[in-house]
Formats: structure tokens, C-alpha cells, sequence
């Protein structure tokens, strides 16, 4: 049996489908390529595609099966035994039983790769949602050629050296005497056919390094680091072939003014002492605009006032917000002059001279849990 188990690295049955085989190398290969995944998962990527590429060939899964790799460049199996290409050989004494090339010219048209790209947008975009461009680098179709590789609509002729196969049949002299076997074509490179007036823009590939402009629909409601799909907006393939997808990772910026916690918005504000104790209307910023708070009569530190439906449009549900939560602080002051003093002294004497306005506890004696208090317990 071959070394390298191709089932397993695609995570499927040996008694998988065509279309099973498929489907998992479609999810890994989405997974692990380097421009999403990152360049550390390439031989990852690589290994996917290997497995794949004798997989889906039913000739090369037969000899797999059999216990050869068609992969292995010392042939595994029968080949390790010196006699070369096995589909080759058992080809020419039993037809097409054991292999041998099937595989006809390789298309000049070929899917294009996926791009990953990323956007950083303000907290305001994620709350209400909103439209960003992005910038991206790749390949676009060649506008001379239309994708067709060829100057003045010219078409590709047919190889003279193969035929149009695309391969060349060779007879090598074998330790079991003269022996047939396939190669790639070098004159057109495996395609069947040769380009003789080539696009001069794009020189026959069909298309060309180009930077354009894509607009993305950010939903109300993103979280930081999500990572958005467009489809066919990646790479152009080869000969104008069919674009990969566009995937966006959307980073969501500091605000100067809010926090966000889930659906809910967090800010603070510092109110004079004289307004925590006696009470104070007054207006702060939201992301809806200007909104009247009631600072209620004897205010506590990190005491905090809500404010329904102003925080963060829920995903799933984005008719739906959370909520605006304003944290209140006091400010203590630390100077005063000689009427504030005196002031101060005489609302001491009246309010603070008992004894009974002293409160031990070893516990926090705040009725309220501030937002960092929160985090500390989930962390604990």
C-alpha cells in the first residue's frame, strides 16, 4: 500500500463518491490555501491538492487502491521494482486495465485563486451597518482580448508536434524489451493547441495584473474579525477562466467615545459632586445623536444609567439594539477656596459628624458592579 494514506488526508471513506471526494477537497482546499489560511499551512495545501489529484482520476485511484502511488517519484508498488511508469507498461499488455494516460489536452481556461483582503471600518458602521471600498491587487481579464490570449481574434491552431493531444507517446528500450509511454508536450505545454499571435498586452494568458476598487456591504451588527465571502470577485483564472471568491476580514475600530460589550455600548461620564448629590439633567453624545439623562438625586459612583434600543444592532435580528449604558463618575474636588471650605465644613458638621457616617465592609458597599468589575468576575 502506498505511504501516504490520500483517504485519510481528505478525511473520507475509501468507499467515497466522486462527488464526496469532491466536496471535502473543495472545503479543504478553501481551508488551507496560503492566501487565507497564511503561508504556514502552503505544504498543507499542497498535500490536499495531491490527494486530490489521484482521487479524482479514476485510472490513478485504481492503481492507489492497488497499491501504488502515482504520486511517488520512485514509483512505489510494482514501479519500485525498476519497470518505470506502471500504467504505461500494463497498459501496452492489458489495455487500459491497470491506467495509462487517459487524460486528455489541458484546457487554457482555468478557475482563478481566492483573495483574502481585509477592511477596518469605525464602531458606528458595525452598529448602524454601511458600504466600504477595498482596495485589492490581482488578476482581472485582459480588456485587448477579451480573455481569449490571442491578438486580433485570431484562434489557437492545433499542435503539430502532438496532434492536439496535448501529450507525446515515446518507445524507451525497458528490461522487458521496447515500451510505450506518455509525456506532456513541450511545444504547447500539455494545452493541444499554440497560440501563434499572442495578445501583446497579456502575451496569451488572458489576462492581466490590475488594481481595482470593490465595494462591500458590511451588515448591521458585525463583531471584530469577522470574515466576509464575496463570490467570484478573487482572481481571474488563466485565459480569462472564472474568478475565485473575495474574503474580507472586517476589523472594527476604537471608539474614542464608546466600548462595545456584545449587543450593549458602554460610556462614561464625569458629573461635579454637587450634581451627584442633588440631581442634574443634562445631555451626552450616542451614535442616534444628542439624548437627555437624568442624573438622580444622590448619585453613586459607578452608579449607571440605560438607554434602551441605542446600542448595537443585533445580527441576526438587526431591527433589534441593545442598549447605551452610561457609566456615572463624581468628580472630587481637590482645591478649594475659602467660601467653598467653609461650605464644605458646615454641610460636614451637619451631614458627616456622627460616627454612623462611617461603613466598614469587606466587601465592595457600592449597590452597583461597574463594567471592568464584571469582566474581572467572568475572568475569575
Amino acid at each position: 500500500m502506498a505511504e501516504t494514506d490520500y483517504y485519510k488526508v481528505l478525511g473520507v471513506e475509501r468507499t467515497a463518491s466522486d462527488e464526496e471526494i469532491k466536496k471535502a477537497y473543495r472545503k479543504l482546499s478553501r481551508k488551507y490555501h496560503p492566501d487565507i489560511a497564511g503561508p504556514q499551512f502552503e505544504d498543507k495545501f499542497k498535500e490536499v491538492n495531491n490527494a486530490y489529484e489521484v482521487l479524482s482520476d479514476a485510472d490513478k485511484r485504481r492503481m492507489y487502491d492497488a497499491g501504488v502511488d502515482p504520486n511517488d517519484p520512485n514509483g512505489g508498488g510494482f514501479a519500485s521494482a525498476g519497470f518505470g511508469d506502471v500504467g504505461d507498461i500494463f497498459g501496452q499488455f492489458f489495455g487500459n486495465a491497470f491506467g495509462g494516460s487517459t487524460q486528455g489536452p489541458t484546457p487554457r481556461t482555468q478557475p482563478g485563486r481566492d483573495v483574502l483582503s481585509s477592511a477596518s471600518i469605525p464602531l458606528k458602521t458595525a452598529v448602524f451597518g454601511g458600504a466600504v471600498h477595498v482596495k485589492i491587487n490581482t488578476f482581472g481579464v485582459c480588456q485587448t482580448c477579451g480573455g481569449a490570449g490571442t491578438a486580433d481574434n485570431e484562434k489557437p491552431v492545433t499542435c503539430p508536434d502532438c496532434n492536439g493531444q496535448g501529450s507525446r507517446q515515446q518507445v524507451k528500450n525497458t528490461i522487458l524489451g521496447q515500451m510505450m509511454t506518455t509525456s506532456t508536450c513541450q511545444r504547447c505545454e500539455g494545452h493541444g493547441t499554440i497560440i501563434e499571435h499572442p495578445c501583446p498586452t497579456c502575451q496569451g494568458h488572458g489576462r492581466v495584473r490590475t488594481s481595482r476598487d470593490v465595494g462591500i456591504t458590511i451588515p448591521a451588527g458585525i463583531t471584530d474579525n469577522t470574515r466576509l465571502r464575496l463570490a467570484n470577485q478573487g482572481e481571474v483564472g488563466e485565459g480569462g477562466g472564472s474568478a475565485g471568491d473575495l474574503y474580507i476580514d472586517v476589523r472594527v475600530k476604537q471608539d474614542k467615545q464608546f466600548t462595545r460589550d456584545g449587543d450593549d455600548l458602554h460610556c462614561w461620564i464625569q458629573v461635579p459632586m454637587s450634581w451627584a448629590v442633588l440631581g442634574h439633567d443634562l445631555s451626552i453624545d450616542t451614535f442616534d445623536g444628542k439624548q437627555d439623562i437624568i442624573i438622580p438625586q444622590g448619585c453613586q459612583p459607578e452608579e449607571t444609567i440605560s438607554l434602551e434600543g441605542l446600542g448595537v444592532a443585533k445580527l441576526k435580528h438587526p431591527e433589534e439594539r441593545g442598549n447605551l449604558i452610561a457609566h456615572v463618575g463624581v468628580h472630587i474636588p481637590t482645591k478649594l477656596n475659602d467660601d467653598e471650605r467653609k461650605l464644605m465644613e458646615q454641610f460636614s458638621q451637619m451631614h458627616d459628624a456622627s460616627n454612623d457616617a462611617i461603613q466598614q465592609s469587606g466587601r465592595p458597599t457600592t449597590a452597583h458592579k461597574g463594567f471592568f468589575d464584571k469582566i474581572k468576575d467572568a475572568l475569575r
